[in-house]
């Protein structure tokens, strides 16, 4: 790199991480110790995605037969985009061989990349070898031009490669060109050219994938140019070899595929490339730093900015707002946190006090594993991200400016804000988005793809609009809408002007007060007979036994604060004294009871909300750590059994949960065993019939 581009890069990455605010949990960390939780869990959203059935794709097997059960998918999906022609057809590669085009609904093959380059075709060893992308060059129509990337090993690791392999290569990634006699074909004939050939010691992060940019116009300088995400092949983690700049491991290429300067005459460098013509640097590095660059693509909104989502090794998922020369810090740095390599713990650690002077670029927004205690701490934990699209389409307005990817491993879908997301500023926060199937229920991709590991991606038309594709069961899901949850219209009865004694039948009257609009529960109540349930409580008497229900309150704990466990709470649904649900608002959220929505059902309180995890033994934040009034508002719909509860205005609910139990009652206000009150309790919902 020459001396002015060194010192830029620097100047560059100082301004950046000067503006960068380090998480909280990494505050005050020691150096030298990992941080145990280094990023906030995303939030539950309010909003989920409406998908319905598009097509299922054929079984398919890797090649040669896998030992590893993370292989033995029904087919091996991993994208999903449109010919770039005016065609509509979509295509779709699968790792194991065969590139699908989907025309109005019909697919077939398209091209077979396993039958062609058998025997050295190879896709059952690594979770990323196979046939695994293409993309049509944006002149398709007109040249025919289309590109692939594989894996091959056998006969096929004797063939030189465009630059010097990893020691002992075990794979080799191969970009081929493909020209089409007549483009418009519903299957390939023509001819085909290799273009790029690397060597990898590891098998996996290899290429992943290779595309072009869709918001560019004809003319533009990244018109017709290639992107290609190199992986680091496995050796990152004990090596420097992401950060140097002599060869393509752990980097982000650009090349001009109709070119021919490049390195080995079959292609070309685009001139404007960040290292072109620096002495001991490959001209066709985009950006550096990366383990396993596993999606990216291009917001057609303003600045066409390019998202990257990132694979990290074993705490940190990250997605990068891309530039030219950037250096994303692997394998020097995992996310925004120091990266030990060696380190027994495969922990994260905080940056040093000097870190500006590296230069590193750092995420837009991550999300961390949170492996449950006792987990081997070096071993997967199951998560991993795959890089999505802002949304900029038509179909889904609730959906716009929002950058949308997934969990591949557990099928969680999650949003960010796009306007959020900008270098030197704090990351972005990530929203988990709900999922409900064609019928309007509530499900998750889990459930939709019959396995715990779903393999889901994101693909997208040339419109944005989106599809979602599962390795699980080979099946493709256009998303069709999207839902608020409980965001049913409870009715028009209104229950309001509750102050008094007379509106109310509390369990024990002694213990509480009523002044005024409030409702005070003044001594702590005492553990009842029969199932473990909350110990004292009020239900609201005034007005009908209501089905769906809205409760908006003002709530206070007058507990002292020092107590950590204190409470109230809010009942609906009430059908007897062992009988409802409550909605539990704490100072806590690390044990079962506390936190959470709950049914008693003539059994021990049975805890439903879907924010606890019970590995991590944490639940949603928690709801009340002062003693200021809080607004609280509960929403039960009867029809499909949707609870959500918002606190201090909200737009997103703090806990959600679906269940059918009760579908009226009424409703009520208590704790367990501290003390509080209540003020403005309205409720409106629809009257039950007798």
């Amino acid at each position: 790199m020459s001396e002015s581009r060194r010192w830029l890069v620097a100047i560059a990455g100082a301004v950046l991480t000067a503006g960068l605010i380090a998480p909280t949990s990494a505050v005050a960390q020691a150096a030298d110790e990992p941080i145990q939780d280094p990023l906030p869990d995303p939030v539950q959203s309010g909003l989920g995605l409406t998908v319905e059935e598009f097509a299922q794709l054929p079984k398919t097997e890797p090649v040669p037969p896998p030992i590893d059960p993370r292989l033995m998918r029904h087919a091996r999906i991993n994208y999903l985009g449109e010919v770039p022609d005016g065609s509509g057809r979509l295509y779709v590669p699968d790792l194991n061989g065969k590139m699908y085009l989907i025309d109005h609904g019909t697919q077939h093959v398209y091209l077979d990349i396993g039958t062609l380059f058998a025997p050295d075709f190879f896709s059952g060893r690594g979770l990323g070898t196979g046939s695994g992308f293409m993309a049509f060059h944006p002149d398709f129509k007109r040249n025919g031009k289309l590109y692939t990337v594989h894996s091959e090993n056998g006969a096929g690791l004797a063939k030189p490669t465009t630059w010097p392999s990893q020691p002992t290569p075990i794979l080799h990634s191969v970009i081929t060109e493909w020209t089409a006699d007549d483009p418009a074909a519903d299957t390939f004939s023509g001819t085909h050219r290799e273009v790029v050939r690397i060597g990898f010691r590891g098998q996996v992060h290899a290429i992943q994938q290779i595309d072009f940019n869709p918001t560019a116009r004809k003319g533009s300088r990244d018109y017709g140019v290639l992107y290609i995400a190199s992986g680091d092949g496995g050796q990152g983690a004990s090596t420097t070899g992401p950060q140097e700049l002599d060869h393509p491991y752990g980097k982000l290429l650009r090349i001009d595929p109709l070119g021919t300067n490049g390195t080995g005459g079959q292609f070309g460098i685009p001139p404007d490339n960040p290292f072109a013509g620096d002495d001991g640097v490959l001209d066709e590095i985009y950006a550096i730093g990366m383990r396993d660059p596993h999606r990216f693509s291009w917001d057609s909104g303003a600045g066409n900015r390019m998202f990257l989502g990132h694979i990290g090794e074993h705490r940190i998922e990250s997605v990068y707002d891309v530039r030219p020369g950037d250096n994303f810090g692997w394998s020097e740095r995992e996310g925004p946190f120091a990266y030990k390599r060696g380190d027994p713990q495969c922990g994260v650690y905080p940056l040093p006090e000097d870190d500006e002077q590296y230069g590193y670029v750092y995420p837009v927004a991550a999300f961390d594993h949170n492996p449950p205690p006792g987990h081997p701490l070096c071993s997967d934990s199951g998560h991993a991200i795959s890089g999505g699209f802002v949304y900029r389409g038509h179909d889904l307005p609730d959906l716009r400016g929002k950058y949308v990817f997934t969990d591949l491993v557990d099928g969680r879908i999650f949003y960010t804000e796009a306007s959020e997301m900008r270098r030197g500023r704090p990351m972005a926060e990530i929203h988990e988005l709900m999922v409900y199937n064609a019928a309007g229920e509530r499900t998750t991709m889990q459930q939709l793809a019959g396995d715990a590991r779903v393999d889901l991606r994101f693909g997208s038309d040339r419109d944005g609009e989106l599809f979602l594709l599962a390795k699980a069961n080979g099946k493709v899901w256009t998303v069709t809408g999207t839902k608020r949850f409980a965001s049913c219209d409870v009715g028009h009865t209104r229950v309001s002007g509750t102050g008094g004694a007379r509106s109310w039948s509390p369990v024990t009257p002694e213990k509480w007060q009523f002044r005024g609009d409030q409702v005070i529960l003044a001594e702590a109540g005492v553990a009842p007979p029969g199932p473990r349930r909350p110990f004292e409580y009020a239900v609201l008497d005034k007005g009908p036994e209501l089905t769906s229900t809205r409760i908006d309150a003002e709530v206070r704990l007058d507990t002292p604060v020092e107590v950590t466990n204190r409470d109230v709470i809010i009942v609906f649904g009430y059908r007897s004294d062992t009988r409802y649900y409550y909605a539990h608002l704490s100072t806590d959220n690390t044990i079962y009871p506390h936190n959470g929505i709950f049914v008693v059902n003539d059994a021990d309180r049975l805890r439903i909300d879907d924010q606890w995890d019970e590995a991590l033994s944490r639940g949603a934040e928690p709801a009340i750590t002062d003693a200021d009034w809080h607004d609280v508002r509960v929403v039960h719909c009867a029809g499909s059994g949707e609870i959500a509860v918002y606190v201090d205005g909200a737009r997103e609910p703090l806990m959600t949960a679906v269940d059918p139990t009760f579908g009226s009652g009424r409703t009520g206000f208590g704790s367990f065993d501290n003390i509080g009150r209540a003020r403005e309790f309205r409720v409106t919902g629809t009257a039950a019939r007798g």
